[in-house]
């Protein structure tokens, strides 16, 4: 390395550095706030201003306290660049059928499934939810259940099927469709 690039490099950084000391964080609010709360864009956006900022210091000015507001331009500019080259580009769509294979269950989907069987349990009475706990939580069969709620096993397959029934209904009022 020479002398040159050293010097050079030395300067980028004190430019740089000084850029996000007095200004990095108001850039980096107003680009979220203006790609709605999309953070990680947002500092990418902060990256492209201080880029520009050091290859055209002339079109930035001194860095003094004027130069935010040239800074907050740049970010707007930036931001609505990146809006009209999304809505150049066209939206592919794909069938139910496609997205069912792309589709892959992970704990997230199961933990949120999960909640929200739990909430819909809730709308259920006593006995059913009781009943459907017994079955399908604890695993018993109709009989060891029958015997451990002092009911005979004709009650608890009736119970369970208006459970069941019960369960899908609400289900059915959260939005989930395929039950």
């Amino acid at each position: 390395m020479d002398i040159r690039t050293a010097t050079v490099t030395t300067d980028a950084d004190t430019f740089l550095r000084t850029l996000y000391r007095r200004h990095g964080s108001a850039l980096h609010r107003l680009a979220a706030r203006m790609l709605g709360g999309d953070w990680h864009r947002a500092q990418d956006i902060v990256q492209e201003v201080a880029i520009h900022a050091w290859q055209r210091p002339m079109d930035v000015g001194p860095m003094d306290d004027t130069v935010r507001n040239r800074l907050f331009t740049v970010v707007s500019d930036l931001v609505t660049d990146g809006h009209r080259d999304q809505a150049e580009w066209p939206v592919e769509t794909a069938g139910e059928a496609e997205m069912a294979l792309l589709a892959a269950p992970d704990a997230v989907d199961q933990a949120l499934t999960a909640q929200l069987v739990w909430d819909a349990m809730a709308d259920l009475a006593p006995p059913q939810r009781e009943v459907l706990l017994h079955l399908h939580c604890l695993d018993r069969s109709v009989s060891q259940a029958a015997r451990v709620l002092g009911v005979p096993p004709g009650t608890v397959k009736s119970r369970t099927y208006y459970a069941t029934r019960a369960l899908r209904t609400a289900l059915r009022a959260r939005g989930v469709t395929e039950c």
